[in-house]
């Protein structure tokens, strides 16, 4: 991983990225049950699931969440920190075999008042399947540290 100092003063709104794919496989889908203990049939009753409108299991929506989180995790910054999520939406779902990819937007900056040399900078964490299609939207929430 690359380690690459980043203050609140550098943030722009609109900058970006977006990272490389990874597939979903039945063995995400045990192992987060297992993490979990979420073993709806929903994600683990293939049986169960032909009588449903998908017509197959649906991934976790945390997977989902968690794995696109992980793709992101690529640069760390020392002077960042992860304050919390909000806004997180299952807006497709996801299946075994699909193939999900993650891109980040800073959408917002403010200065924190109450912790002084502190701004909150939001990203959008928008979560898309191989067809481009939306699977997960969130806002991520950083404090970061101003220049000294």
């Amino acid at each position: 991983m690359l380690e690459q100092v980043t203050y609140f003063e550098d943030y722009a709104i609109g900058d970006g990225r977006e990272t490389t794919g990874r597939t979903i496989t039945e063995t995400d889908f045990v192992v987060h049950a297992g993490h979990s203990g979420d073993f709806f049939p929903h994600h683990l009753d293939a049986e169960f699931c032909k009588t449903l409108p998908f017509g197959q299991r649906i991934a976790h929506g945390t997977m989902v969440f968690t794995i696109g989180v992980g793709l992101t995790a690529t640069v760390i910054n020392p002077v960042a920190f992860s304050y919390g999520y909000d806004r997180l939406r299952f807006v497709k779902p996801v299946f075994i075999g699909d193939t999900i990819k993650s891109r980040v937007e800073i959408t917002d900056k403010e200065v924190m008042e109450k912790r002084p040399g502190y701004g909150r900078v939001i990203e959008r964490l928008t979560v898309t399947n191989q067809k481009d299609e939306t699977a997960l939207v969130a806002d991520h929430i950083y404090m970061v540290e101003m220049r000294p």
